[in-house]
């Protein structure tokens, strides 16, 4: 009666919906000039310098590959990189293997900027990296199934189109269900089907399979990755020598103190032929991956301001070479 009446304005919402999506440094190009295992550091690292004579025979074309799109006179940024598997065979050393394989690069004239762990994109910084991609997947629902096939979750495998029917038990006093073949998605005049094995599982572990992981590699190459909005797989510089354990090393480590940011907009892949089929099955991921809507259109807005038109589909921003032996 006659007191002032105050009027609360009070707004409930999700934290998520406020949560700030981080933003990193891009290169237009990312470029890869090697994925090393155990086997390329026998007879003195000669197939390590073989493989580096044939990706050096392609570089004088990777500043042109970086131009397109862009306007003049502006320059391209571009970063290299190189994987070490230390999920699959641990062998060696950081202090051992990094420099030998940034002499023998250094021999024909490749500069090496950054090299990552392959076992970090399994497991970073407490978050499980490989199971946040397969999280993000959205898989096509197959037509006319039985649901006599498990679901990706359950299964560990995903395919690029709807798979042939498993045999199932018909009807009493009717014919077997014919035969009928898989059907590659998006209705091309003639199906080249993948069925592709994410992960398996052991008595006590899951080991994931090197395709998934190399589409995290790429993910993170993209910079696409992010935890609850927070950038993950940043490179860090070392100011003292390399460690002595892979476990020691940073997942990603700068090693060329004036490099391009190792995020790009684009990436290219320099590979042998041997790693073509793993490179369809990352390909094939990929083009099922939902990217964060915050985080696709981040990017999209800063490779406009530089005059970029990305593709939408993330698989489409991926390149290759494929070098034979």
């Amino acid at each position: 009666m006659g007191n002032r009446v105050i009027d609360v304005d009070v707004r409930f919402q999700e934290a998520a919906a406020v949560r700030r999506t981080e933003s990193v440094a891009y290169s237009h190009l990312s470029v890869e000039l090697g994925h090393f295992y155990a086997d390329d550091f026998g007879s003195g690292c000669q197939d390590l310098r073989r493989r580096f004579a044939r990706i050096a025979d392609w570089s004088p074309a990777i500043p042109a590959l970086a131009r397109q799109g862009l306007s003049a006179p502006r320059q391209p940024r571009i970063s290299t990189c190189f994987m070490v598997d230390d999920y699959f065979h641990r062998f060696g050393s950081p202090r051992e293997v990094i420099p030998q394989v940034q002499s023998a690069a250094a021999e024909l004239g490749l500069v090496l900027d950054y090299v990552a762990r392959e076992s970090s994109f399994a497991r970073h910084g407490g978050v499980e990296l490989a199971q946040m991609v397969v999280d993000t997947l959205v898989v096509e629902p197959p037509r006319h199934t039985t649901g006599s096939r498990p679901p990706l979750s359950e299964s560990g495998w995903l395919s690029n189109g709807m798979r042939s029917p498993g045999y199932v038990d018909a009807p009493a006093m009717t014919l077997p269900r014919p035969w009928s073949p898989p059907v590659q998605s998006g209705d091309p005049r003639h199906s080249i089907f993948v069925d592709i094995e994410l992960w398996s599982d052991g008595p006590q572990t899951r080991e994931w399979a090197c395709a998934l992981l190399a589409s995290v590699w790429q993910m993170a190459r993209l910079g696409v990755l992010r935890h609850r909005g927070q950038t993950l797989m940043q490179p860090s510089r070392l100011t003292g020598e390399l460690p002595a354990d892979w476990d020691e090393l940073p997942a990603i480590v700068q090693l060329n103190p004036t490099a391009a940011p190792f995020c790009a907009y684009r990436t290219l892949t320099l590979m042998d032929t041997q790693y073509l089929p793993v490179e369809l099955a990352v390909r094939t991921i990929l083009g099922q991956v939902a990217v964060p809507p915050a985080v696709a259109q981040q990017i999209t807005r800063r490779a406009g301001g530089e005059g970029l038109d990305l593709p939408s589909e993330l698989v489409d921003r991926l390149s290759y070479v494929f070098i034979g032996g």
